[in-house]
């Protein structure tokens, strides 16, 4: 940290301290603990000690400050010796200013260490893993086999690390300080730098062409209609609008021929891999379009029945008394109707809903379309015309795949429910079912819903039987890992289709303290046993979130042709992967599920 950071978290803590201290200025081990808010409260219960420098079983504020500017203005060594007493469990607690006695920490008190940093980075491994862990360390570290570790030689072992002593210096203060501290740096909105617009220029350019047609089609509508007034041009031009966006909106619902198409030139032209984006920016302009061309209609019927007092407002609405539409003027009732659906269908598609253990309200909400088609046909006497060609598709889409769940050999051989809550399917591939990587199968459980189709991932290769899991770990996909790993190991680095990078997002990070002496270990049992103890994997899993922008830099250094990112997860991540890819000019793809 700079200097003036160092100011304002030095402030940040006495600030912190003062309002837990109270009257006696001072704080024990349980408010310690709280200031930490660490998992495991051996980390808490070491510091603790450290700092405590007078034995009084409190620590005062001057005590803090003073310990952690020795942390923070140090030397190397001074951080060293700080850690190697958090190792040193039966050490006394000793004034971090004067010189280290002849302590040394034997295999028990490094086993006791390694088994709170695992409880802290919330990782579950096996007694006897972690007594090969304790023993990888250990011999690595005792270099002349006294049975013990002392502090220089722990100062040797951690040379051989060089990242460590360059995260020393941050995580030695690192646990108190607020995520807010750090000084936010003016940018340029991603919005409106270059690399966004390059990298989504498909879909700009798609929303572009496409708010210029509704623009064009709604000024045509309101002038072949100006003969009626505002309020009615506005509905027409509505009106239209609606008969355009239905009919994009029917053709993102085309599932099997958008899928053809991703594979083709027109990829290239246009967003198909973001239709489901697109499906919900469309039924949204839907439900505006309509509202504003209802709230038109009721206006305009509400002037014509105080003009010519022929009809009340409530008869232009809910009877076919004044004859208007094509088919024995039931525009305004259908039109009624399909409003309250229109809107139905968008508030039950909501996240909130979705999400919140009401699936089965989204899905028969959602089926409603069957009814708004019908409606639109007769309550528009043109709408048939953007309906006949995407509506023949889709009744050939659902035929398709009626006749293809049909055909016979395709049942389940296995299931397995793994640790993680995995569920796990091993289902007998008939010989016309072919696949590529990235496909998901489509799969119906009667007992549960019988109409209700869910997409399970198909995660092994084209020669082999289909396994298809489930839209929370990758548990299930260490076999196929292996497998890979093994076809791969006698190939030249120039050979090899695949380099894989595992994090694990739960572990504390190699900058983190509490987490040095782990990180150490698994990185010596890899080399020793060259696997990961973690996976079972030759590549080793890394803790903590990756660095992306190290990882794209790497990518990009290497400069073997265009760089194309597949990505399936949470939102939040989504968002920071892609203003990434942006910045390094990586072509970005997103699956949803």
């Amino acid at each position: 940290m700079s200097l003036e950071e160092d100011s304002r978290w030095l402030e940040w803590v006495t600030k912190q301290f003062e309002s837990i201290a109270g009257d006696d200025k001072e704080i024990d081990l349980d408010e310690f603990k709280t200031a930490l808010k660490v998992k495991e409260s051996f980390f808490a219960e070491r510091f603790f000690a450290l700092f405590d420098s007078d034995g009084s079983s409190s620590i005062s504020l001057d005590e803090l400050l003073e310990a952690l500017d020795l942390l923070i203005h140090g030397s190397e060594t001074d951080k060293l010796r700080f850690l190697f007493q958090v190792y040193d469990v039966d050490g006394k607690a000793i004034v971090l200013t004067c010189h280290v006695g002849s302590g040394s920490i034997d295999p028990d008190e490094l086993r006791t260490v390694l088994k709170s940093c695992l409880r802290e980075s919330a990782i579950s491994l096996p007694e006897e893993k972690l007594d090969d862990l304790t023993l990888a360390l250990f011999e690595s570290a005792d270099k002349d086999n006294s049975g013990s570790i002392t502090f220089e030689e722990l100062k040797a072992e951690l040379e051989n690390f060089p990242e460590v002593m360059e995260n020393l210096t941050i995580s030695a203060a690192n646990w108190l300080k607020p995520p807010d501290l750090e000084q936010k740096k003016c940018k340029t909105p991603r919005y409106l730098t270059r690399a966004y617009w390059h990298n989504n220029s498909r879909k700009l350019l798609f929303l572009c062409l496409y708010a210029l047609l509704n623009v064009l089609l709604f000024i045509i509508a309101m002038l072949k209609n100006a003969h009626g007034g505002p309020w009615f041009m506005v509905a027409k031009g509505c009106g239209q609008c609606l008969n355009l966006n239905c009919f994009v909106l029917q053709v993102l619902m085309l599932r099997r021929c958008l899928t053809w198409l991703r594979a083709t030139w027109v990829l290239r032209v246009l967003p198909l891999d973001q239709n489901i984006l697109l499906h919900q920016i469309v039924g949204y302009a839907i439900l505006i379009f309509s509202i504003v061309h209802t709230g038109a209609h009721v206006i305009n019927f509400a002037r014509m029945s105080q003009t010519d007092g022929m009809y009340q407002l409530w008869e232009y609405l809910f009877t076919i008394r004044p004859g208007i539409g094509w088919v024995n003027g039931t525009a305004s009732i259908t039109g009624v109707i399909l409003q309250v659906l229109i809107c139905l269908m968008v508030v039950c598609s909501s996240t909130f809903v979705r999400r919140s253990g009401h699936f089965e309200v989204f899905y028969w909400s959602h089926l409603s379309y069957i009814w708004v088609w019908a409606l639109l046909i007769v309550h528009c006497a043109n709408f048939w015309k953007w309906f006949v060609v995407p509506g023949v598709v889709f009744l050939i889409e659902k035929l398709v795949g009626i006749a293809v769940s049909r055909m016979g050999g395709l049942y389940i051989v296995e299931v397995n429910i793994l640790p993680s809550k995995v569920t796990h399917l091993v289902i007998k591939r008939p010989p016309f079912f072919h696949f590529k990587p990235g496909d998901y199968v489509y799969i119906n459980i009667p007992v549960i819903a019988k109409y209700e189709w869910h997409p399970f991932t198909i995660s092994s290769a084209p020669e082999q039987q289909g396994k298809f899991l489930y839209q929370k770990s990758f548990e299930w996909f260490v076999s196929l890992l292996t497998k890979l790993e093994m076809d791969q190991a006698d190939e030249e680095p120039e050979g090899r289709f695949l380099e894989m990078h595992m994090y694990m997002t739960s572990a504390l990070s190699k900058n983190d303290m509490k987490a040095i002496g782990l990180q150490m270990a698994l990185d010596l049992l890899a080399k020793k046993e060259k696997r990961d103890s973690i996976t079972g994997l030759r590549t080793r899993t890394q803790p903590g979130r990756p660095d992306w922008a190290k990882v794209f830099q790497k990518v990009s250094e290497e400069k073997k042709g265009k760089v194309h990112v597949f990505y399936c997860g949470s939102p939040a991540l989504a968002k920071v992967i892609k203003a990434q890819c942006e910045q390094f000019g990586f072509n970005f793809y997103k699956e949803n599920f």
